[in-house]
């Protein structure tokens, strides 16, 4: 019987049985790792301790035993890796990561459409106009969740193998198989997703209507990539590395395998930040702006390394962008309504698209109060930036100051605005008559969009509220004396009375001018504005009854004074053609928008 072998040649020959470059097939296929045999993988372990112990890592020629133990230590540390790299499963991160939803998801026409439920169909016509518009007001009530990506005892054969590749100088090889290989896996769960691999051009490229499902999907994958995937991603790096004996290889670690994919994600965030600026874009703009905000704590502490301090500035600056492109889109905007071009009157002096536009699209900015002001307060409102210049309107803003914030006189500029646009567009109506009902129609329909929004309403202040609605009414004024004053006008006694004598001496011949000058003009009036149209049926109500208090008790008068005289005469039914209850329900086609009714018609037939 020979000598006992030393357990230096022992540790040898154990090694050298699994040299992964040897001809036997077993060496070279199996991993010992991934048996169940724990006792072999400890006396692996013990030989490459053994190993270290009496050999130094700068004496290793390619085929010592030390040599020969890292190479398969490291194809053993890559198996176990390969065996552990499914992605993360989405599903069940969505049920786990919990969210506040305030969402409300808009088709095309919403922002025309949000709140205005009596719009007919004749002008839903106008609603391809628009755009749409998401508003996605959410926080979440929950931070970063870490979960295993691989198990325990994985992680434990994954630190074991580490500890000795780095004892023997090989930390470089050891990282590089790691990194690899998660972040392949990290890759596959930023597909699983949703995140695609596009440059930032490819993406400011993109149709708008594509990038809005793509950045509801990017906010959803974000939240999920910062909090859940790379958390956990840390954590692991941090169980395997951490302790090594080399300081920062864990962060090291981590920052090889998740760099490219943070950057993949971010970029995305990045080119919206960039890509040109356009009313239709300042929602999902704000909503990435408040989904990354609510995740810069938890970026801060993901990844909170000097060596990851480049995701950490990517991350504020594009944060600082997304709130540079808000500011710049409501700047956009404001202009965009200055300088809407349309010259064609809407039909009937309805509500124009534009102000629909216009102030669904304030309803939806005030949805998001809190973050604009937040992002404009360090932006003062100046007021008018072009005063002097006759194609923008003159405000005076000294009355508000330091009575509304600073977003409250954005939005009451961008009504100014939007009143002086209307008031050049009422210019090209040709009836004086309709251009005033279009001013009141659209000066009312600003008011109730304000009166039906708390938000607004606060934000907006009833001192300017009151401004509009006596706007409207004035209008309304205007209208009735634009159409009515001469109408009633027939309904005098002036000029019907001859030789002085009050009592006796009427002109028949006057007066049968007289009758045929109103009926001429009340059908010419009934006949063109029963054709337009007030959408909103209170104030449609109100126009009717203001307009009957004038013309019925005028009209009444009149015909108790002269009907005698005119029915003692030929053919009466020539000049009184209508009653009093005529006139009444004739009353009743006006602003429906619609052809004239029987009510007239068959009465002069």
């Amino acid at each position: 019987m020979g000598p006992p072998e030393s357990s230096h040649s022992a540790a040898e020959n154990l090694i050298l049985r699994w040299d992964s470059s040897a001809s036997s097939s077993d060496s070279r296929d199996k991993m010992i790792f991934s048996s169940s045999d724990r006792l072999e993988i400890d006396r692996y372990l013990d030989a490459v301790d053994e190993l270290q112990k009496s050999m130094s890592s700068a004496s290793l020629s390619s085929s010592s035993p030390l040599q020969i133990a890292m190479a398969r230590l490291e194809d053993e540390f890559r198996s176990i890796l390969l065996s552990h790299t499914s992605p993360i499963q989405t599903d069940s991160l969505a049920e786990s990561t919990h969210f506040e939803f305030n969402s409300t998801e808009f088709d095309e026409s919403e922002i025309m459409e949000r709140s205005y439920e009596e719009e007919d169909e004749n002008e839903k016509q106008f609603s391809h106009q628009e755009s749409t518009a998401s508003s996605y007001c959410y926080k979440s009530t929950s931070s970063i969740r870490e979960i295993d990506l691989i198990p325990a005892a994985a992680a434990y054969d994954l630190r074991c193998i580490a500890e000795r590749m780095i004892a023997a100088g090989y930390l470089r090889e050891c990282i590089q198989v790691y990194a690899s290989v998660r972040k392949s896996a990290v890759d596959a769960s930023l597909k699983r997703l949703s995140v695609e691999k596009l440059s930032i051009g490819d993406i400011q490229k993109l149709e708008w209507e594509a990038l809005e499902t793509k950045i509801r999907r990017w906010i959803r994958a974000a939240r999920i990539s910062v909090r859940v995937l790379f958390a956990s991603e840390r954590r692991l790096c941090e169980q395997i590395f951490e302790d090594s004996g080399t300081p920062g290889a864990d962060d090291t670690c981590f920052m090889e395998t998740i760099k490219g994919p943070a950057i993949q994600l971010f970029n995305f965030a990045e080119a919206i930040s960039i890509s040109k600026r356009s009313p239709e874009k300042l929602f999902k703009i704000l909503d990435m702006h408040d989904a990354l905000s609510d995740l810069m704590p938890d970026i801060d502490s993901v990844f909170d390394s000097k060596s990851s301090e480049s995701i950490r500035v990517q991350a504020v600056e594009i944060l600082s962008r997304l709130a540079e492109a808000a500011r710049g889109i409501l700047s956009e905007f404001e202009s965009a309504i200055l300088r809407e071009p349309s010259r064609i009157p809407v039909p009937g002096g309805t509500i124009h698209p534009l102000t629909r536009y216009v102030m669904n699209y304030i309803s939806l900015i005030s949805d998001y109060k809190q973050t604009l002001i937040e992002l404009i307060v360090s932006k003062p409102f100046t007021g008018p930036r072009y005063s002097s210049d006759p194609n923008v309107p003159d405000m005076d803003f000294s009355e508000y100051e330091g009575q509304a914030s600073t977003l409250a006189l954005h939005l009451i500029w961008i009504i100014g605005i939007l009143q002086f646009n209307l008031d050049g567009k009422s210019k090209h109506y040709k009836d004086t008559s309709l251009a005033h009902l279009f001013m009141m129609n659209n000066v009312h329909y600003i008011v109730q969009k304000i009166k039906g929004s708390p938000e607004l309403r606060e934000m907006i202040g009833d001192d300017y509220l009151r401004k509009m609605t006596g706007k409207f009414r004035f209008s309304a004024t205007n209208y009735q004396r634009a159409t009515w004053v001469r109408v009633l006008y027939c309904l005098r006694d002036e000029g019907l009375h001859v030789s002085g004598s009050f009592s006796s001496g009427v002109s028949k011949s006057a007066l049968r001018e007289r009758f045929k000058a109103f009926n001429s003009m009340f059908e010419e009036v009934h006949r063109t504005q029963a054709t337009w149209l007030i959408p909103e049926i209170q104030l449609r109500e109100e126009l009717r009854i203001s307009i009957s208090e004038k013309l019925i008790p005028a009209y009444r008068s009149f015909l108790g004074r002269f009907r005698s005289h005119i029915e003692s005469g030929r053919h009466p039914e020539n000049y009184i053609k209508y009653s009093v209850e005529d006139l009444e329900n004739a009353v009743l086609d006006f602003f429906e928008g619609s052809p004239v009714s029987q009510h007239l018609r068959k009465r002069s037939e």
